[in-house]
């Protein structure tokens, strides 16, 4: 704590008894005597009141409780970089350090990066100026320090974690980073900034800042396409929990962007994701928890690829509202994406049939070979397709379909909600009228099969017990013993032995026939061979 007054005060990050605020008046507040910090605590419930004292408004806070004052003494207004290194390591006289010198890794968004934990830096490398990895994370860092000191006393730093500290503004962090020169990764989050309102002067600063994270900072994406003129190289930025609720289009920066997490903010409006769809690199795109309902590439209709988003691979919005399968229909536009998060949404609700969901979902994109990080297999692919095409074969029929090419118009309306329909009459020939009977839903309701589950040719795998429904599908036999058995992508081969017929095999020659079509009864034993 310091009793002494920065005289730029107003604007800045203090910390107080664990607490961590921003100072918006330094004065008196009558009738009681002396100077007042007046802060806007980051913890709403910290505070006591908006800024106003006995009618008099001295300061204005974002909640009406958000507000107090404390005196000066009781604001700690942090330290330099180079003296929080040096207290953090244990290089600054005190051969004792602190509590955080065991930890061993920063985390900057869903990646960890190992750290110089302080043995070693006591045992081989002893000087500041040796440092690679420096984490700084909660050591009230405020300021760069005098002129130069960071490029004098660091000079092999390539990755800096500085969260959640005192800095308060997008200039002190130029003021460190200049001075490290071969800066890779920069985790920033936590760090209540005030950013430029105008672009920025070209700078050498990030010049080799590939890793970016900017979650919990306030930042909006305005103020990011501004910072980011002077990020040439980087590679993977995180926004996460800023309240962005609107972006812009990106004009010549943010070009070599590979990875963009905007995870819980506010884009409820899935047209705002239109304005960042020209970004050339960009590979994975996590928007979780956000209030998202509906995406749509409106340059092409379904059966084309859009020219948007040329480069996304993986896709991310666990947590949102999508509810509509016509979401689903436009995401198969995508010309590279291959992995598929989609947990939490009222599309996924557990009150249906999980597994229903995800083949529908298998067969709606047809590039998609990880769906909730379950990796999806050449035959549940196969199956889900031809399960698609036999539970909508009946609308088909009512909508226009026929088996004979020439007789075959499907309505728009038809088309529009099963876009891929016609590719997989195409690919497995239009549904027979035999497979277009109604199906029950897939219930436990039904009769359950008690079965042994047994792989003869891997003599090392135990027998599994397993009860399945008699309506399951051969193919869902399948793709629940890929996942069971942990098989890699190979054709399976199934086949069944009798209780009551003892070493003879009846094969399981027809994917789309259930169980009880090949009158496997309790107490049988299925075969797997791969």
């Amino acid at each position: 704590m310091t009793s002494s007054i920065p005289p730029d005060a107003v604007g800045r990050r203090i910390l107080c008894n664990g607490e961590y605020g921003t100072v918006l008046y330094v004065g008196s507040v009558p009738p009681t005597a002396g100077i007042w910090l007046g802060v806007e605590w980051d913890n709403h419930q910290r505070g006591k009141h908006n800024g106003t004292h006995e009618g008099i408004q001295y300061f204005k806070c974002r909640h009406p409780t958000g507000g107090s004052f404390i005196r000066p003494n009781k604001a700690n207004f942090g330290v330099d970089f180079i003296s929080a290194v040096k207290k953090q390591y244990g290089l600054n006289g005190d051969e004792q350090g602190t509590e955080n010198e065991t930890k061993a890794s920063l985390v900057i968004g869903t990646k960890t990066v190992e750290r110089v934990g302080f043995d070693s830096i006591k045992e081989k490398q002893k000087q500041l100026n040796t440092l690679n990895d420096i984490s700084v994370d909660e050591c009230a860092v405020s300021l760069a320090g005098p002129e130069e000191e960071i490029r004098k006393t660091c000079l092999n730093i390539r990755r800096i974690n500085l969260s959640k500290n005192l800095l308060s503004s997008w200039k002190e962090v130029i003021a460190i980073a200049c001075q490290v020169e071969n800066l890779e990764i920069l985790n920033l989050s936590q760090n209540k900034m005030k950013f430029p309102a105008t672009s920025l002067p070209a700078s050498g600063a990030f010049c080799k800042l590939r890793v970016l994270a900017l979650n919990q900072t306030g930042v909006t994406w305005a103020e990011v396409l501004l910072c980011a003129t002077g990020w040439l190289a980087l590679e993977e930025l995180y926004l996460a929990s800023n309240e962005i609720s609107v972006l812009q289009r990106p004009i010549d920066v943010l070009q070599t962007l590979k990875w963009l997490d905007l995870s819980d903010n506010q884009l409820t409006d899935g047209n705002q994701l239109q304005l960042i769809a020209d970004l050339p690199s960009l590979e994975q795109l996590i928007l979780s928890n956000n209030g998202i309902s509906s995406i749509c590439f409106p340059d092409v209709g379904f059966g084309r690829k859009t020219r948007m988003f040329p480069s996304l691979t993986h896709l991310v919005v666990n947590g949102n509202r999508i509810a509509e399968w016509s979401v689903i229909n436009e995401l198969d536009k995508l010309q590279s994406l291959q992995s598929f998060d989609c947990r939490n949404n009222p599309l996924m609700d557990t009150d249906k049939n999980m597994e229903t969901t995800k083949q529908l979902i298998t067969a709606k994109i047809g590039q998609l070979k990880f769906l909730n990080k379950s990796q999806i297999f050449p035959e549940e692919r196969k199956g889900a397709e031809l399960d698609y095409r036999k539970k909508f074969g009946i609308d088909w029929l009512k909508a226009g379909g026929h088996q004979d090419p020439n007789k075959n118009r499907p309505s728009e309306e038809f088309l529009a909600a099963h876009p891929r329909f016609q590719l997989f009459c195409d690919k497995y020939g239009a549904p027979e009228d035999g497979e277009l009977k109604k199906e029950q839903p897939f219930s436990l309701k039904h009769q359950l099969l008690s079965l042994t589950i047994k792989c003869p040719d891997k003599p090392d795998q135990n027998p599994i017990m397993k009860k399945l429904p008699e309506s399951m599908t051969i193919q869902k036999v399948k793709g629940l013993l890929y996942r069971l058995l942990r098989i890699p992508g190979s054709a399976l081969k199934l086949s069944y032995e009798s209780s009551k017929m003892k070493g003879k095999e009846f094969e399981l020659d027809n994917d789309l026939k259930p169980l009880q079509f090949y009158s496997i009864e309790n107490e049988d034993c299925i075969l797997v061979r791969w």
